[in-house]
């Protein structure tokens, strides 16, 4: 660890503190929930954006960053913090490039032993249907005027277009799009790059992958999201493609001017951000809006045909595939909320960086399906180890406004992972473990081996253990697309 990581104070099991000397003109401290273990992989410049986010006006609580934390623009990957409306700000650095990258879990009624036999024509077929890689395109070619429609209505966009069904909707974080979209905010450019990616996975650490549960932690909860052992899953990781990353560059530009306009004193010049009431946020937030319910539709299109491919190669009817919609999670995003500070009711626009919602039973964003459980909570691991399903807490909504992590976290560079895996074959070593992968390319495959990231397990009891989400089952994988 670096020797400024040795000024951290350690709280407790699962948190250690950034006090507010840290860094001088933090007004809150810092949090990160980390063991001991993990804290070993701290990186230097990810507990400095954490102090920075610190320092930003209206901050409440605590600057705070989840367990897979690393490094990002402008904040830490991992990175939650929540701002006062009325004296608060908005910073695209605290949403990220990628507007609602996500994740949705897919059960289905079948076993692991039922797909075994056919699990490489599955890969094959769903790679072949769900586009991947840089620079991918979907299926669909939309119009303007269509793009527009995608932008207000989200994944209900693509049921009224015959992608799935409205019962979808009641299982998607805020219902599949959030209000106040305003498609005459994003610019022609972003219109340009999104008009042929929708349903389509990208590249990087998205991905499409085929899994089955092996372990229960919670056998009532497991129940009650109609999950059992050895259950085929499936899990989809996208987001808003380069329509989102556009949206994102776009407004950059219009916040560097606007710390000038209001006078924001910042400590690194990619916290980029403007007064919550100001028009410059005010317009972010509607173009960022469009955005997450552009990504909404893109997830809800890949599960359509993902559910068509299961149909077509194994011949099934889709009544004894039984493939429905557990959730469906947001990972960046900013939103406005309601929490309790000091005993009293707030406003408060939660930024969320590679984190995601963690709502407790009885909240009333919760769809009815879940009031009585609380939300399920997504976090995928790497290809070649685990994923896991949790479920959000009370004690969430005290310690982190309703937040949790949102998968490993790396602790490899792209260019790290490629060096370290000259010479192999990744492909190979995860067919040799029973997991299929397909990818773009090869390069794919080396920045995203297991050795990039932190250890899925020890991340998940981290945010089990701290009470912020409760673990119900593991997930392996067993057939991959990759982005």
């Amino acid at each position: 660890m670096a020797v400024e990581a040795l000024r951290l104070r350690r709280l407790d099991a699962n948190r250690v503190e950034v006090p507010k000397d840290y860094k001088s003109g933090m007004s809150v401290p810092g949090i990160i929930f980390v063991d001991e273990v993990l804290e070993k992989d701290l990186e230097q410049k990810s507990i400095d954006q954490v102090a920075n986010v610190a320092m930003l006006p209206g901050i409440v609580g605590a600057s705070l960053a989840m367990p897979d934390i690393h490094m990002g623009y402008g904040f830490a990957i991992g990175g939650v913090a929540a701002f006062r409306t009325d004296s608060g700000i908005i910073s695209p650095g605290g949403v990220g490039y990628d507007i609602n990258c996500g994740v949705r879990l897919l059960r289905s009624s079948l076993t692991r032993e039922e797909v075994v036999p056919r699990l490489r024509d599955l890969v094959q077929v769903l790679y072949r249907e769900i586009p991947s890689g840089v620079g991918s395109k979907g299926k669909l070619r939309l119009t303007r005027q269509e793009m527009e429609r995608v932008c207000r209505r989200g994944a209900g966009w693509a049921v009224e277009a015959g992608m799935g069904e409205a019962a979808d909707l009641e299982r998607i974080e805020s219902g599949g799009v959030i209000d106040g979209a305003d498609p005459s905010l994003v610019s022609e450019k972003a219109y340009e790059r999104g008009k042929s990616q929708l349903g389509s996975l990208g590249s990087g650490n998205h991905f499409l992958e085929i899994q089955y549960i092996d372990e229960i932690y919670d056998e009532d909860a497991a129940r009650a999201l109609g999950l059992f052992r050895n259950q085929v899953t499936v899990m989809i990781h996208t987001g808003s493609r380069g329509f989102g990353h556009q949206v994102c560059t776009d407004y950059l530009e219009v916040m560097e001017k606007a710390v000038r306009k209001y006078g924001i004193s910042l400590p690194d010049r990619e916290l980029a951000c403007a007064p919550f009431q100001s028009p410059e946020a005010r317009d972010y937030l509607a173009a960022m809006r469009a955005a997450a319910n552009y990504a909404w539709a893109n997830r809800q299109a890949i599960m359509h045909w993902t559910r068509e491919s299961f149909i077509g190669v194994l011949g099934l009817a889709p009544n004894r595939l039984g493939m429905s919609l557990i959730y469906d999670v947001a990972h960046n995003v900013a939103k406005v909320e309601e929490h309790e500070i000091d005993g009293k009711k707030e406003e408060l626009v939660v930024h969320r960086k590679g984190a995601t919602r963690a709502f407790p039973p009885g909240h009333p964003e919760l769809p009815q399906a879940y009031r009585k459980t609380g939300q399920p909570v997504l976090i995928p691991g790497d290809m070649g180890r685990a994923s896991f399903v949790l479920l959000g807490s009370q004690s969430a909504m005290r310690q982190t406004f309703g937040s949790t992590c949102h998968g490993a976290g790396r602790v490899l560079s792209r260019h790290q992972a490629i060096r370290q895996a000259r010479g192999r074959f990744i492909r190979r070593e995860l067919e040799e473990r029973g997991i299929l992968v397909m990818s773009a390319g090869r390069e794919t495959l080396a920045e995203e081996m297991s050795e990039a990231y932190k250890d899925i397990s020890n991340v998940v009891d981290v945010v089990h253990n701290a009470g912020i989400s409760r673990k119900v089952v593991r997930l392996r994988p067993m057939g991959v697309v990759k982005g």
